[in-house]
């Protein structure tokens, strides 16, 4: 292992927004990654472990201990009974360095359904079920069988079945009850070989109708390209050159709202604000998710809003942008003026989405 001395974080986020890291490794194996930490450990030293830099936003102060970059590497794929023992599936044991996007072609390419419509969102394999990632009516919790990780605390390696991750909504038990505690190097994925793509979104349905994909179900190839074009038409793909993705992808959460609130915010906007099912969780029986683009667009923020080197996307109000020479405390102060606004008129506290690192 290299352990390197102020390392520039920047360059590593999709925001391009981050002081220096104290010290900085990139790991490859999980003995490095159990060699770094005891590094950490012996020096007292905090320790944040970093992917894809897509979901996060680095203090300008950096992060005054060690960043673990993680590069581990692998996909092994085994085929296995379904758990209702009627329909083959198929396990991806896939290691937290691999490419999240990367590993969704593979999938939609070996015509496995379950994750295709997670397509083009950047990051890593091992940040998915940290934040139980989703778009467009899936969620990776639906499709993980097992999460194998690091336990700092023990100082060896644990496996956790799906039953045992506490996924919610944008959570789980690594973002939540165990926040710190673990660092994840395996997630497995059990996927249906010919199964039926998932098409709920009315964005998504809109994009094959106009490609001419209204007649007969589209393939899971179809489904995955859709959604990668709507996410394009909204700034969310990583395009070389596209100053719309200078971003963390979205920036606030969707509110989860009972009766109450909802009445709340139907009394407040000019009209009756669009809804989704709230997702997985119990705890989110009889609750309906809001989205914030919808909010904030109602509060008075439209797209390509700038204030100083920061603004919200030209394509989608979800999305804050780095306009060039943006600080982490100009996006800052961008966010607190879209969410004091947002509470104002609907009386919901919209909920950053990034990880905030330094802070």
């Amino acid at each position: 292992m290299l352990i390197e001395e102020n390392k520039l974080l920047a360059p590593f986020t999709t925001l391009s927004i981050g002081g220096p890291a104290r010290w900085f490794v990139e790991v490859a194996s999980e003995d490095e990654i159990a060699e770094a930490t005891a590094w950490a450990k012996q020096r007292e030293a905090q320790l944040f472990v970093l992917g894809g830099g897509s979901n996060l936003l680095v203090s300008d102060a950096g992060f005054d201990g060690l960043v673990l970059r993680m590069g581990l590497r692998g996909i092994r794929a085994t085929d296995a009974p379904s758990q209702s023992g009627q329909t083959e599936q198929r396990i991806y044991q896939v290691a937290a360095g691999e490419d999240w996007n990367c590993f969704v072609e593979r999938t939609v390419n070996d015509n496995c359904a379950g994750v295709e419509c997670l397509a083009g969102i950047p990051g890593t394999v091992g940040g998915t079920p940290v934040q139980n990632v989703g778009a467009y009516g899936q969620e990776v919790a639906s499709a993980i069988e097992r999460v194998r990780a690091f336990d700092l605390q023990e100082r060896g390696f644990v496996e956790f079945p799906v039953a045992e991750c506490g996924f919610g909504y944008r959570r789980s038990r690594f973002n939540s009850v165990d926040r710190g505690c673990y660092i994840v190097t395996r997630v497995d994925y059990r996927l249906t070989p010919g199964g039926a793509p998932a098409v709920r979104y009315a964005d998504l349905q809109r994009s094959l109708a106009e490609r001419g994909s209204e007649a007969g179900e589209p393939s899971l190839a179809e489904v995955a390209a859709a959604v990668r074009r709507v996410r394009q038409s909204k700034g969310m793909l990583l395009v070389e050159g596209d100053a719309d993705c200078r971003s963390a992808g979205s920036f606030f959460k969707n509110p989860i709202v009972g009766k109450e609130q909802l009445q709340q915010i139907e009394a407040a906007g000019a009209k009756a604000p669009p809804r989704f099912p709230a997702g997985s969780g119990a705890e989110n029986s009889g609750m309906v998710k809001v989205p914030a683009a919808w909010l904030i667009e109602q509060a008075g923020f439209a797209k390509g809003y700038a204030l100083g080197a920061a603004g919200i996307s030209s394509r989608h109000t979800l999305a804050l942008i780095n306009r060039g020479g943006a600080a982490a405390a100009d996006l800052l102060a961008l966010a607190a003026r879209i969410t004091g606004a947002v509470e104002d008129r609907f009386g919901i506290r919209l909920e950053m989405e990034p990880v905030m690192v330094g802070y």
